[in-house]
């Protein structure tokens, strides 16, 4: 009976069975104890289990092989991985199960390393491995590998499998197609899913997860179709791949037929669908679709409130992305280094220092100062928030540091006009033989265009191809066009943009129109804005900056006729905001704002701050701002 409840789930009720016959005083005999133990294998906790395991070794049945295997794999299943090694190693006596099952519990705690080495040992006592593995060990040692991504060690998994015969087994194919997927070998995959003589669910789910995961995210819709039509139900996970495979490709109309599916299936509910449906609409820019979801969520783990902030960050809401994680604080859920990164980001976004100091102090109680994404992210924020004390101490006090670590400060550096500081800092990067990426190069350009280097920008561009194989990228070109713009070179940036080898689009042409607004080249800038609304004709930023051009040169007449057209085409001007953290709380402000509680504060500060700038010798430049008899106006709001 006892043995019945446990192959029927009921572990619960095993228990119970176990615990009257005790009572009775009926004496358990071996088989009884192996049913009894594995019952507690499937409860919550490992209490139960321990006072079994206790009563077992008063009655002298503690050194039985039967009963160590089902001690390993109970231990196992209760992540107590290290007891499960000392009841092994205890063992006088090992059989297939005893290897096996260590094998499995080590593999689903992710202690992917000790089981190759377990495997390592059993070929250095003479084991034949073919005679000892199952289906079920050659599962588990290859999501080991992929875990691990060793393709090479997965591959002579392979090899052995075949010479076992068990290649056509529906839970090693699956395995195999996991594997090759998360080694990036997409076509191996994919060719043993075709072989399989029999396909479930977890095969399907395997390859559709592969598909989606190496960035084949068309095949991966397609898939998910073809197991529609042979009559596969997807489950939970599916659905999480298929809705990763619509983020990719911002496919937001095939994700939301997918979301209508998944409420005909029943698992709204589930945390991981609903976790996968926030980042499918945050990646297609719905932030507010997502929002939904994450509120109507039953429950949340912690990949729910890590793409509920990542969306926000990932669409410039970042005070959303601040308040979530203020409620995930309350809720009491621990949070991880991706957590954390993107919380920076978001504290980065606002230059909210205050929130951002509280943030690294929750780093260092929480240990994740060594993580490197974490630190990374921690200079980013303190350069972002003009902190470059602190930004320059965090990224001294890493030894180990990544080509990330060099990338955030140089731009930091560059960020906040310490041109010659960033130089020297990738001087220094270059010397201990870390390459820079494309990303460091747009830092290093911006650094030589804040500081005038003409000359030495256009030998950093050309080095980035001959010296390091990078081939420039739009943002580098734009950098050398504000480079050339600010040193008055216009012409040669206008010959510089035409001779592109890649279609620029609208950024670079932007970065010379400043140009000229900057030098006053009004004939330039009218044809190069001209460029710019062929390809986006709703920009509002390129008539702003032509109507400054036009009024710094007082006409008028074409000022009236390019807002004449921004209404026919329903063009807006957005006005700018500025913000400033005062007590961990973030104020914005719009030009001629009168919305803020403390108004008429603000403004008696800014007239008392604007006499004192006026008795230190400022005059405003109001150049680009002043209509005909608005000088005086114009100077006070500039």
């Amino acid at each position: 009976m006892i043995a019945g409840y446990m192959q029927n789930g009921q572990a619960e009720e095993a228990l119970k069975l176990f615990c009257e016959m005790l009572l009775v005083g009926i004496e358990p005999d071996l088989y009884t104890y192996v049913s009894t133990l594995s019952s507690c294998a499937g409860l919550e906790t490992l209490d139960h289990g321990e006072q079994v395991h206790a009563q077992i070794i008063k009655t002298g049945f503690g050194e039985n092989l039967a009963m160590g295997n089902v001690l390993i794999t109970l231990h196992a299943k209760h992540q107590n991985v290290v007891n499960a090694r000392k009841i092994f190693d205890r063992m006088p006596t090992r059989d297939m199960v005893s290897w096996n099952a260590m094998i499995a519990g080590y593999t689903q705690n992710g202690h992917g390393d000790e089981v190759l080495q377990l495997i390592r040992q059993m070929q250095s006592a003479g084991m034949k491995l073919d005679f000892m593995f199952n289906q079920f060990t050659f599962a588990s040692i290859l999501r080991v590998c992929a875990s691990l991504i060793i393709v090479k060690c997965g591959k002579e998994v392979h090899a052995r499998i075949i010479k076992t015969g068990f290649e056509k087994d529906v839970f090693v194919g699956s395995a195999l197609v996991d594997m090759y997927s998360k080694c990036g070998n997409i076509e191996d995959a994919c060719r043993i899913f075709n072989e399989m003589p029999t396909q479930n669910l977890i095969s399907w789910n395997a390859m559709i997860a592969g598909y989606a995961q190496n960035g084949y995210v068309e095949e991966a819709l397609k898939s998910f179709i073809h197991m529609e039509l042979q009559g596969m139900k997807p489950n939970q996970f599916t659905f999480t791949s298929v809705l990763k495979a619509c983020a990719t490709l911002t496919a937001m109309e095939h994700g939301r037929g997918i979301h209508a599916y998944i409420i005909k299936n029943g698992v709204q509910c589930d945390v991981f669908v609903g976790s996968a449906l926030i980042d499918m609409y945050a990646k297609c820019e719905n932030i507010e679709a997502a929002a939904r979801i994450f509120e109507s969520m039953p429950e949340r783990n912690l990949v729910s409130w890590n793409a509920m902030i990542a969306g926000y960050v990932q669409n410039w809401h970042d005070e959303g992305a601040l308040k979530i994680f203020c409620q995930m604080r309350q809720a009491c859920v621990m949070a991880d280094n991706f957590n954390l990164a993107s919380i920076l980001g978001a504290c980065a976004g606002l230059a909210a220092l205050g929130h951002g100091q509280q943030v690294h102090a929750l780093i260092i109680k929480t240990g994740f100062d060594s993580d490197d994404w974490v630190g990374s992210a921690l200079v980013d924020m303190y350069g972002k928030c003009g902190d470059m004390g602190s930004a320059r101490e965090v990224f001294d006090e890493t030894v180990q540091r990544d080509v990330v670590w060099w990338t955030v400060m140089i731009a930091a550096y560059a960020q906040h006009g310490h041109g010659m500081e960033a130089l020297r800092l990738f001087e220094e990067m270059q010397s201990t033989g870390m390459k820079p990426d494309h990303i460091t190069f747009v830092g290093v350009l911006s650094a030589c265009s804040q500081e005038g280097l003409v000359n030495k920008g256009r030998e950093y561009f050309h080095c980035m191809s001959q010296d390091y194989g990078i081939i420039p990228r739009v943002e580098h070109y734009a950098c050398i066009v504000d480079l050339l713009g600010r040193a008055g070179c216009l012409d040669e940036a206008e010959k510089f943009i035409k001779e592109m080898p890649l279609e620029c689009g609208s950024m670079v042409w932007q970065t010379l129109l400043v140009a000229c607004r900057v030098h006053g080249n009004m004939e330039l800038g009218k044809r190069v804005a001209e460029n710019i609304l062929e390809m986006e004709p709703e920009d509002p930023t390129t008539y702003g900056i032509l109507s400054t051009i036009y009024t710094a040169a007082g006409r008028w007449e074409d000022v009236a006729k390019l807002q004449e057209l921004m209404k026919s085409r329903g063009v807006e001007m957005e006005p700018g905001q500025s913000w400033i953290e005062v007590k961990s709380k973030v104020h914005k402000f719009v030009a001629r704002d009168r919305s803020h509680p403390q108004t008429e504060e603000i403004y008696l500060k800014l007239e008392e701050l604007t006499r004192q700038m006026k008795e230190a010798g400022y005059v405003p430049n109001t150049y680009f701002l002043m209509h005909e008899g608005e000088e005086k106006k114009n100077e006070w709001h500039f």
